[in-house]
């Protein structure tokens, strides 16, 4: 009886065991797949921000205005032939003309009173309101663009924010540069984040490794099945993180149309080919490294 009772008990403590290491592997398989996610879906994210970067710079830069302030003397030939030539001009990303009367109700929406009640006359001048394209948006450039303008006997002046061009231009360019910085080290903890839980996952089966060694299996065989696990694992983090970055392009493109951040669908998708290359590539060399330490330590070591 007692022996029964006995073999009864080492079969429960067996299976209690059993169940304790299934859940202990999982949570482990689950804390790997969680960090690989979160960390590539952190590094996708930086990609949109690194490959739309001259596009955010660009659509700032197109905000500039150039108002082209017209004489009153100026005939509307004049003005049509003037604002034909700006829409074709490679220069120039839009072209609007507003009337003095236009000019005078936005003004006094502004102001929250009809100003020309209390002057009597309208001062202010028909004008062209012109947007630049990015690349011509540069004090050089556009100093060219306003002196051509200005030249004409109708055109009184043409005014824009001189201060704000270079400005602008030194942001953009000091932005371009710490995106790139930061893309570069964030890239680097990722992949330190990744190999640090692969190398815990392969700590937990330590003893395992040196037992098949003691055995008589060879490394590579020792290593295969510890690499093709690390491997799935990273394919499912990749590919979770490939649809974090989706749903954030999503939403992103849905809240800023103007930017038009998902009209680039080959530039995308060679992102999300990196992502998914990235969480093989850094688990299979994380893994190797992490087991052929194991291999080349002495039993002693291993508890240590």
């Amino acid at each position: 009886m007692f022996r029964i009772f006995t073999s009864y008990s080492a079969k429960g403590m067996s299976k209690s065991f059993d169940k304790y290491q299934k859940r202990r592997l999982i949570s482990s398989y689950f804390s790997v797949v969680l960090s690989i996610t979160l960390v590539l879906f952190l590094v996708g994210l930086l990609g949109l921000l690194v490959i739309n970067t001259k596009k955010v710079a660009d659509y700032f830069k197109e905000q500039v205005p150039l108002t082209i302030y017209l004489k009153n003397n100026a005939k509307e030939v004049e003005i049509n032939q003037l604002q034909k030539s700006l829409a074709l001009a490679e220069y120039t990303k839009s072209a609007h003309y507003v009337s003095k009367e236009d000019a005078a109700s936005e003004l006094s929406a502004t102001l929250g009173e009809d100003f020309i009640t209390h002057i009597g006359d309208n001062p202010l001048l028909n004008s062209i309101d012109v947007r630049l394209k990015a690349d011509f948006v540069t004090p050089e450039l556009i100093d060219e663009i306003t002196d051509e303008i200005a030249a004409k006997s109708f055109v009184d002046e043409v005014v824009y924010d001189k201060p704000l061009v270079p400005l602008l231009n030194d942001n953009v360019n000091r932005m371009s540069l710490w995106i790139l910085i930061l893309s570069a080290v964030f890239t680097f903890i990722a992949v330190l984040l990744i190999n640090s839980s692969i190398r815990l996952s392969v700590y937990s089966n330590r003893f395992t490794i040196k037992t098949m060694q003691m055995v008589g299996a060879t490394k590579s065989f020792i290593r295969k099945p510890f690499v093709w696990r690390s491997v799935r694992l990273g394919i499912i983090g990749s590919v979770l993180a490939i649809i974090g970055v989706a749903v954030a392009l999503y939403y992103l493109d849905k809240t800023f149309p103007e930017l038009k951040f998902a009209d680039q669908p080959v530039v995308i998708a060679g992102l999300f080919i990196t992502i998914f290359l990235l969480g093989i590539v850094i688990t299979y060399i994380s893994t190797f490294i992490a087991t052929q330490r194991f291999l080349n330590l002495r039993t002693e070591d291993l508890y240590y």
